[in-house]
């Protein structure tokens, strides 16, 4: 059926005529509908340079401080490298657990409290999340709305074409040719703002599914990191006690 529409449409439309001239062309309605589509487009690029921008770097940095961390020999050191990792979901989960281990030590705690610790990494890891799934709501809905709204369009050109067909005096190809561009050029608008939202839309879940992954998984080995630092620490205290006994 859309083979044959733009036979009709070629047949029926001069050969120096373009795409921006059956915009031009297109009834009122046409203009709204796509006008709301370019709208829901700009919207979706910006976020997906936005997102890409983000999550690369929350990546690459990512990475770049677990180096760190599998190189650091104890907890305070990687305070001070952590101010270069500020993109760094990791690095947002390590300042709240030393800030969070700070704060028991100023209240004369004799040992971390790994629980506590633990909701505070859980804490900093949601907000993480959160942030780095921040309007990825605005793609998901022009991923659904894009086609409905370029169906719209189409519904109302094939009405326009029956206006024209039944108001002419003779079933002319002229006579249906403006309202069958009008719904042809309201689905390809349609269509052409959805598929990019779509696609980004899954790409960042899947990434963000990864950093999130990630933040698991580097919740443990922080866990682990400071239960040894702390079991070293009382280690030493005892031998310290013992040998100031004898």
């Amino acid at each position: 059926m859309l083979f044959l529409a733009f036979r009709l449409l070629q047949e029926s439309t001069p050969q120096q005529s373009s795409l921006v001239d059956l915009i031009l062309r297109a009834s009122p309605i046409a203009h709204f509908v796509l006008l709301v589509l370019l709208v829901f487009s700009v919207v979706s690029w910006a976020i997906i340079l936005t997102k890409a921008r983000a999550t690369n770097r929350a990546q690459r940095q990512s990475t770049e401080f677990l180096q760190v961390f599998a190189r650091s020999a104890r907890l305070q050191d990687l305070y001070a490298a952590s101010a270069s990792f500020r993109q760094s979901p990791l690095a947002a989960i390590y300042v709240a657990a030393h800030e969070e281990l700070r704060a028991q030590a100023g209240r004369g705690a004799p040992a971390p409290d790994l629980e506590a610790v633990s909701r505070v990494m859980q804490s900093a890891a949601i907000t993480e999340t959160t942030k780095l799934e921040q309007n990825l709501g605005w793609l998901a809905s022009t991923a659904s709305a894009s086609p409905f709204i370029g169906l719209f369009g189409t519904v109302v050109g094939i009405l326009l074409a029956f206006q024209g067909l039944s108001q002419s005096s003779s079933a002319s190809i002229q006579a249906v040719a403006p309202g069958i561009a009008d719904a042809l050029v309201a689905t390809a608008a349609g269509i052409a703002a959805a598929v990019p939202a779509v696609l980004a839309y899954n790409h960042f879940v899947n990434r963000i599914k990864i950093l999130a992954a990630e933040m698991d998984g580097f919740q443990l080995r922080l866990l682990n990191f400071i239960d040894g630092e702390a079991q070293t620490a009382s280690a030493g205290a005892e031998r310290t006690t013992q040998v100031m006994s004898r």
